[in-house]
C-alpha cells in the first residue's frame, strides 16, 4: 500500500483496517521513523487488537530495520507491560527489540 492509503485506513476508525494498514507498513514501509511514530500512537488505541498490533509493528521495525528510538519505545512498552489483554505480546515485542538491537 501506498502512504495515502495507509493514512486512509489509519485514519478510517475501523479496527480491523488500522490493524491491516499497521501491519502493512510495519512490514513494507521504508520508513521506519515514520512506521515507529504510527505504532506509538495507536498504542493507546480503546481496541485490544489495535494496540496489540501497534507493539507487534515496534517489534517487526527492529526485525526488518534494526533500528528505533529505544529512547522513546521502550519506556511505552514497559507502561503496557501492565495491561493484562496485551502485555504477553508486549513481551514479545521487547524481545524482538532486545534480539535484534542488541540491547542485551
Amino acid at each position: 500500500m501506498d502512504r495515502a492509503e495507509l493514512e486512509r485506513l489509519l485514519a478510517s476508525g475501523n479496527e480491523k483496517a488500522i490493524i491491516e494498514a499497521l501491519l502493512c507498513a510495519a512490514l513494507y514501509d521504508p520508513d521506519w521513523k515514520w512506521v515507529q511514530a504510527t505504532c506509538l500512537r495507536f498504542l493507546d488505541h480503546p481496541e485490544k487488537w489495535v494496540r496489540w498490533n501497534a507493539a507487534t509493528g515496534l517489534g517487526h521495525i527492529a526485525r526488518i530495520h534494526r533500528q528505533l528510538d529505544t529512547d522513546i519505545v521502550l519506556p511505552r512498552l514497559m507502561a503496557l507491560k501492565a495491561d493484562p489483554s496485551i502485555s504477553s505480546n508486549v513481551e514479545d515485542a521487547l524481545a524482538d527489540i532486545n534480539w535484534y538491537l542488541r540491547l542485551q
